[in-house]
């Protein structure tokens, strides 16, 4: 298969929809959600959407398909919360690493599968979805004891690379730290990837893209960072690409995919929402309506890859794909060699100064 990094150099990649989304209109039950292996679970498992990639493995297979003919490029595995820390709540953190593979394996049959009988169609690409886990090493959940955290760097980094194992070999192509809300959560996911591979280098090393959250109109990460600084933060990795999703519509998220696309010195990707959840937490701008807004994105030089994150369809997603087929990718900057320091804010040293 073509390099990704040669392809992006011609073209906008489409990255597919919302998984959530479409898992939804089937209306599944407890026990759809058990299947025959969990029938006797010792609890609750309805929610854990995750878990359909072992129990309901046709409908993510089917998901999948219907992106592919959507127009997408990139597929998302069906793992947001493929690790540990989160199958803790359905108390299934023994499954991580079957639940991992199975997810890879299905996107990538139905790649396969979408490949075979559209040979004309380019290449298309399985990434690996990581999610931030539902919990943060950044902040407290105790408000009387701002000095405690619920969850280890350590910890973070092992539940990271348990699941980088089975996606992995499962046959992920991409590796997709998104939705990050709070950057030291996001840094034990690639050190975790990076740990993999240095430890398992009979399988080549796969490209990583990160996509961080945009929360609020404050234009801050959750754990308070700027997007400039979100930046600085991560691009020590040799990344694929740097993006924003999740949280907010595309308008909203336009000034933050500028700034990316001003600083970036990688490809630069947006999956926003389609528009802000209403008041019954639903998505109300439809396929035209995100198209219009995505393509302006496009027009102004800002993307590489684009797709939607929640409330998107394949319907969205096809209105976005004929929109990106009729421009060019942004261009990668230069490299400026400025030295460039976060915390919340960004710093940027651009001129040094004797001083006597």
């Amino acid at each position: 298969m073509q390099s990704i990094f040669e392809v992006l150099k011609e073209k906008i990649l489409v990255i597919d929809g919302a998984m959530g989304t479409m898992i939804q209109r089937h209306t599944l039950e407890e026990a759809d959600f058990r299947g025959e292996r969990f029938k006797d679970w010792t609890c609750d498992v309805k929610g854990n959407n995750d878990l359909l990639s072992i129990t309901q493995p046709k409908i993510i297979k089917d998901i999948h398909r219907q992106y592919l003919d959507a127009g997408a490029d990139i597929i998302e595995t069906n793992t947001f919360s493929g690790t540990w820390i989160a199958m803790a709540d359905y108390e299934m953190e023994e499954i991580v690493y079957d639940l991992n593979y199975e997810s890879a394996k299905i996107a990538k049959e139905a790649v396969t599968e979408y490949m075979a009988a559209n040979p004309g169609s380019g290449p298309k690409y399985v990434a690996g979805s990581m999610g931030p886990t539902n919990r943060t090493a950044s902040l407290s959940p105790d408000v009387n004891n701002p000095g405690y955290r619920a969850i280890s760097y350590d910890q973070l980094v092992d539940a990271y690379y348990a699941q980088v194992h089975g996606l992995v070999a499962g046959g992920a192509d991409i590796l997709l730290v998104e939705t990050v809300f709070d950057t030291l959560n996001a840094k034990a996911a690639l050190f975790a990837i990076e740990k993999y591979f240095a430890d398992n280098q009979q399988f080549t090393k796969l490209p990583v893209m990160v996509s961080g959250t945009i929360t609020d109109a404050s234009g801050r990460t959750l754990s308070g960072q700027t997007t400039e600084a979100f930046l600085y933060s991560v691009q020590h990795i040799d990344l694929l690409s740097i993006g924003l999703n999740c949280a907010l519509g595309a308008g909203p998220m336009r000034p933050y995919v500028q700034t990316l696309a001003k600083e970036a010195r990688f490809n630069v990707s947006a999956h926003p929402n389609a528009g802000l959840p209403n008041e019954f937490g639903e998505y109300d701008e439809s396929p035209e309506m995100m198209a219009v807004q995505i393509e302006e994105f496009i027009q102004s030089g800002f993307i590489n890859i684009i797709g939607g994150c929640c409330g998107s369809t394949p319907d969205h997603i096809k209105a976005i794909a004929n929109v990106a087929a009729k421009y060019k990718p942004r261009v990668i900057q230069q490299e400026d060699n400025y030295q460039k320091l976060s915390g919340l804010e960004p710093l940027k040293i651009t001129e040094l100064t004797n001083f006597v």
